[in-house]
């Protein structure tokens, strides 16, 4: 994952109304009633379907650090959709989204004016649109590369441009992140 999906991520597990559960039985037992099944479990961890059951029934109790990784991965993606589901909706249709970030910035300008990168500290409130498109190209399992092409339009037209009010021939490229935080 890159920058932008994690950052999408941390935005959309802090819409959580109930913390997920933190205990090695709850989680396991939150993925059975999910996926109904053992082995539709052990699949999606990448183990047996007995380790599933000896987790759910406490007779093992601290599964590696990269299959502890997994397992909460697998209940934080499927934890309160609908709370998941509502917020975004509402980003992508009202709200938009609040785009933070310490990135490098590289331009291309009419003759005359500087082209040179340099990082800039932003916080930027994009319109919906652009808040829909990155959920959509997330959901469509987009690269971090598209991810950063739709930020950087959506900076480039209204932190740049300003809405078209200036620097109308200015191409704005996100080349080098070194933070990236969304809210929505």
């Amino acid at each position: 994952m890159g920058h932008i999906d994690d950052a999408l991520e941390r935005a959309d597990q802090e819409a959580f109304t109930k913390a997920p559960p933190k205990t090695l039985k709850g989680q396991i037992g939150y993925l059975l009633k999910q996926l109904k099944t053992a082995r539709a479990v052990a699949a999606e961890l990448g183990i047996t379907a007995d380790s599933v059951n000896r987790y759910r029934r406490g007779a093992r109790r601290h599964p590696p650090r990269h299959i502890q990784d997994r397992i909460d991965a697998a209940v934080r993606a499927r934890w309160q959709p609908l709370v998941r589901r509502r917020r975004q909706k509402r980003a992508a249709t009202t709200g938009g989204i609040t785009v933070e970030t310490r990135a490098q910035f590289g331009y291309t300008a009419p003759i005359g004016t500087t082209d040179d990168a340099r990082f800039r500290r932003l916080t930027v409130h994009l319109p919906p649109e652009y808040a829909r498109r990155l959920f959509d190209a997330q959901a469509q399992g987009a690269d971090d590369r598209r991810l950063r092409d739709i930020v950087a339009e959506g900076l480039q037209e209204v932190y740049f441009k300003d809405g078209g009010r200036r620097a109308g021939d200015l191409e704005v490229a996100l080349q080098d992140i070194d933070y990236f935080d969304v809210s929505f």
